[in-house]
């Protein structure tokens, strides 16, 4: 019987409204159990700094000239997830092996070989005194992968949980990725195109609020069909851009926003809506063959009138949460199984789930 650890899985998702913390049980292998799971909100600053950084953020370029900002908020974020873990290991008995700290993405471009996450791996480990893993993309990208999506081999590991032979996960974070897993070891994932980011976006702009809460303000618009047909129409010239085969990898800022700039607040939403749900849709499709169950996760399950859409097209989709594994914390889970695979030397990049040439093991590992 393999070694069991105890790893903490600290997650900031492009909504960067707060931390998504997780505890698991696992030999880093076949072995899996959920210890604990709990939601740490942003202060409403680092989430503006946060986001005002990102929409200055257009290239490399703007990455390196806006170094100095950056280090600025990665020790805020470094600090504030420090507090995070030690309000988690106060009351927590048992002793905690490793931290898999993703950090904040705000820039992503895998032809440049550049996935920026802020998170200072060596803060966190003198602050919470523990074993810290992190810059999980950065070995993937130097092995010819595109640093992303990261997820499927926990998805694979939630397969054998749930007992299906064959699956299709869809993560609707801020960007859709997708993994089909068939037979008992082959699995394939990439990033398919946009997830909340967009209509998070337009209702930052257009509003006060964060995100289309259930997909109320969509629901009550309707969807302009000359601005979606140029959605769809520039994403695919894009997609032949970025993608050199089957996998690919996105940023917020692939997306062309301006197509809904003159719409009204509802019907930017319903366009952008149909505009992700359609995508999703394609993608899903193309996995037919390996389809017995579609299992939604990320926050993107939450807005119900997209679901609602995504379901009028296949009838074998589930939420994740029916199977008893609460949706919004798979990723800090993730995190957590993959700082256990990354101290074990265990690949976590595949060539059919980021583009590697071999399969690789990741991280960087701080040891306190």
């Amino acid at each position: 019987m393999n070694k069991s650890y105890c790893s903490l899985g600290l997650m900031s998702g492009t909504s960067a409204d707060g931390v998504d913390a997780s505890i698991i049980q696992s030999d880093g292998d076949n072995e899996y159990e959920v210890i604990l799971d709990k939601y740490f909100k942003y202060r409403q600053n680092i989430y503006e700094n946060i986001h005002n950084l990102k929409d200055e953020i257009n290239d490399s370029k703007d990455l390196k000239n806006l170094s100095k900002k950056a280090q600025s908020l990665e020790k805020e974020i470094t600090l504030f997830q420090a507090d995070v873990v030690n309000a988690i290991t106060k009351d927590f008995k048992s002793n905690i092996d490793f931290i898999g700290f993703h950090g904040q993405t705000i820039f992503h471009n895998a032809k440049e070989k550049i996935s920026k996450q802020l998170g200072d791996g060596k803060l966190l480990s003198s602050l919470t005194k523990k074993t810290v893993i992190y810059n999980f993309r950065e070995n993937d990208l130097k092995n010819g992968g595109h640093g992303a999506p990261l997820t499927p081999i926990f998805h694979q590991l939630l397969k054998k949980k749930f007992k299906i032979k064959e699956a299709t996960f869809v993560n609707i974070g801020g960007i859709t990725n997708i993994t089909t897993l068939w037979n008992d070891k082959n699995m394939s994932g990439t990033d398919i195109g946009p997830g909340m980011c967009l209509i998070d976006k337009w209702l930052r702009q257009k509003t006060k609020k964060n995100y289309d809460k259930d997909g109320i303000v969509a629901k009550s618009g309707i969807v302009n069909k000359i601005s979606l047909d140029k959605l769809l129409e520039n994403f695919s010239k894009e997609e032949k851009i970025i993608n050199t085969g089957i996998i690919q990898s996105f940023d917020t800022k692939y997306f062309n926003f301006s197509f809904v700039k003159d719409l009204s607040l509802e019907d930017g939403a319903a366009t952008l809506t149909e505009f992700t749900a359609r995508i999703i849709i394609s993608a899903i499709k193309k996995t037919d063959r390996y389809k017995e169950k579609i299992i939604l996760c990320g926050g993107g399950r939450k807005n119900n009138f997209l679901v609602e859409r995504l379901k009028k097209a296949s009838d074998r989709i589930k939420l994740i949460d029916e199977y008893g594994i609460d949706g919004d914390f798979i990723e800090s889970q993730a995190f957590a199984y993959l700082a256990i695979r990354s101290y074990l030397n265990l690949p976590i990049s595949f060539p059919k789930t980021t583009g590697v040439k071999k399969s690789c093991s990741g991280g960087t590992i701080i040891k306190y």
